[in-house]
């Protein structure tokens, strides 16, 4: 059983950045792939970015590209995603999840956090 708690969202202007963290306790943190998801009001949770257990292996939505950074540090049991250049779209509750063997779907997820908010004013 692992939790995982976000914390760094906020507000922010259309082109600043934040880093979101999630902590993880109760588990072995390498032994899960880390993801990131969001969810806007009215809209279903989609995938924004993962990263492999040994944080070799990154992956990230098309609309977050060039922009978005995810990245781990075992030793600390956190993930992070610094989010740059941040527009007005990436508004959205942010959640990190830990899951095995996870890839982009929501099913391949199963500890959740309780979502940090990111509010990108324009």
């Amino acid at each position: 059983q692992v939790q995982v708690v976000e914390s760094g969202g906020g507000l922010v202007q259309a082109g600043g950045s934040l880093r979101l963290s999630c902590a993880a306790s109760g588990g072995t943190f390498s032994s899960y792939t880390m993801g990131w998801f969001h969810q806007a009001p009215g809209k279903e949770r989609e995938f924004v970015a993962r990263i492999s257990r040994n944080g070799i292996s990154t992956s990230y939505a098309d609309s977050v590209k060039g922009r978005f950074t995810i990245s781990r540090d075992n030793a600390k049991n956190t993930v992070y995603l610094q989010m740059n250049s941040l527009k007005p779209e990436d508004t959205a509750v942010y959640y990190c999840a830990a899951g095995i063997s996870a890839y982009r779907s929501l099913a391949d997820y199963v500890y959740w956090g309780q979502g940090t908010q990111v509010t990108v004013s324009s």
